[in-house]
């Protein structure tokens, strides 16, 4: 089994950290405890092989976000708002399937820096059955609810027909999404990163040569002087759905495959039927996650809804400051998902100095990033805001919030990676208290004040979000400096 494990490794880019019960191997002095809180630049290397496969997706997930906001803009406002419209709906939902992929994430993570490799593939196994009863669940709910969610979200009514269209469609293949969550989940927890960024890449491929298609009709277009025919379907915002349907299906198939040969985490031969023993660690964790990605993605769906209630200008500024914003949030993802899994080999393989000395490294590497990524922001706003749209009002509102929110990047990136630490160690319990007191304390409480009780508008709301951001960041760095992140030091 070592043997085959470190082929995988080999394989996948991840050799550096895939050995069993010597995960992330560093030549450090264990007696050397003040050194542990020092940065490594030694670890910088293993940090970034996690790591910069997961931008990359990130990357060209959000590249496609934007080409697909860029496209229904060009068929109007009222496009951008059906669109975006239930685009906090969309967060929950798939915020349920994410949670539940953090406890396997946290068990497997573990269980591989132990060197117990029967018990992670008896893991991906009860992936393989959860991935099945949500996607199937929610397909049930979502298909069932799809007429109600425009309503709920106060959505304009000449729009909430097509915003409730679009919301079907791209829920008809919710199977094919959540397999595809949660076993890229169950890969990046084994340490390969690699393989959901590459099945990404072409996900977003199939989504944009598909939206080029669907949305727009047959035309012509002029490339050197040569009028090339360019089929179309002339579909609209519905077209734009399908788009999104297919690439959503490819995504599942292939990364269901991908987990079935991977070497060291496939699911083969594994009994799909309800083992204890692996989901009661697994939900211990994703529980408390589950509440709060459920309890704070809700407080998006009323904090959109308010929005929406502000008008079409409003929604179409918002949606495209969200589509903006979420480019610049990659490198805090991308660090969060290596710190899930560095933290969770170094617990199984008990091994504190490394522990400590992941999170001395991985902080300021990811407030580093954020600092450029917040003032790349705040300079390009402007340009980028017009990528989506004509409309001046949109873009003079976008480009407010946007600089805005530029300005708190940094503090924002703090929670996002102290949390990822948490959750490949399993403590989940005080980011689900954090976040929910954050989100409806300051944000929705804040917002539903400054909205509906002072009668102000998007720029208040957005003031209200980075409010909850700084709060965030206050709690995080309080939990981290306090040690009682760390499952090494006995703290209540």
């Amino acid at each position: 089994m070592p043997e085959r494990c470190a082929a995988a490794a080999r394989r996948t880019g991840t050799a550096a950290f895939l050995s069993p019960g010597n995960v992330v191997q560093t030549e450090m002095k264990r007696d050397d405890k003040q050194k542990s809180s020092r940065f490594d630049y030694a670890m910088l290397g293993t940090i970034f092989t996690l790591a910069w496969p997961t931008m990359l997706e990130q990357l060209t997930q959000t590249a496609v976000q934007y080409i697909d906001t860029a496209m229904v803009g060009s068929l109007g406002t009222q496009a951008t708002a059906a669109v975006g419209a239930t685009g906090t709906v969309n967060w929950m939902i798939g915020s349920i399937v994410s949670a539940v992929g953090v406890g396997f994430l946290a068990y497997i993570a573990r269980c591989i820096g132990a060197g117990r490799q029967d018990d992670a593939r008896r893991a991906s196994g009860q992936a393989l059955m959860a991935a099945l009863v949500i996607g199937t669940l929610l397909t049930v709910l979502t298909v069932f609810a799809a007429k109600q969610v425009p309503v709920w979200m106060q959505v304009d009514p000449e729009i909430r027909e097509t915003a409730s269209r679009y919301f079907l469609i791209i829920y008809l293949p919710m199977l094919f999404r959540a397999a595809s969550i949660l076993f890229g989940t169950v890969l990046r927890s084994a340490g390969d990163t690699r393989t959901p960024m590459r099945i990404g890449l072409t996900v977003n491929g199939i989504n944009v040569l598909l939206n080029f298609l669907l949305i727009y009709p047959a035309r012509t277009l002029t490339v050197l002087n040569l009028s090339v025919p360019v089929p179309g379907a002339g579909m609209g915002v519905e077209g734009a759905a399908w788009a999104s349907a297919a690439s959503f299906i490819y995504g599942g198939a292939a990364m269901t495959r991908a987990l079935w040969k991977h070497p060291s985490v496939s699911p083969r031969g594994q009994r799909l039927r309800p083992d204890p023993e692996i989901l009661r660690p697994c939900f211990r964790v994703a529980l408390p996650n589950l509440a709060q990605r459920f309890a704070t993605s809700f407080g998006y769906v009323v904090f959109a809804s308010m929005i929406n209630a502000l008008g079409g200008v409003s929604t179409a500024a918002h949606t495209i400051a969200n589509t903006v914003e979420s480019a610049f949030y990659i490198p805090g993802w991308g660090m969060q998902t290596a710190a899930a899994t560095l933290s969770g080999n170094a617990y199984g393989a008990k091994d504190h100095y490394r522990l400590k000395r992941l999170g001395s490294t991985i902080l300021p590497l990811e407030i580093g990033l954020m600092i450029v990524s917040g003032g790349l922001l705040f300079i390009f706003a402007e340009p980028l805001v017009r990528i989506f749209s004509r409309d001046e009002n949109v873009i003079r509102l976008g480009t407010t919030v946007l600089r805005m929110v530029a300005v708190s990047e940094p503090f924002y990136g703090v929670p996002i990676v102290v949390e990822g630490l948490m959750q490949g160690v399993g403590k989940t319990t005080a980011p689900f208290v954090y976040n929910v007191v954050g989100m409806w304390a300051i944000r929705i409480l804040g917002t539903f004040i400054c909205t509906r009780l002072l009668g102000l508008g998007l720029v208040a709301a957005w003031g209200c979000m980075i409010g909850h951001n700084l709060l965030l960041f206050g709690f995080f760095v309080y939990h981290y400096c306090s040690g009682r992140w760390d499952p090494f030091i006995r703290k209540s």
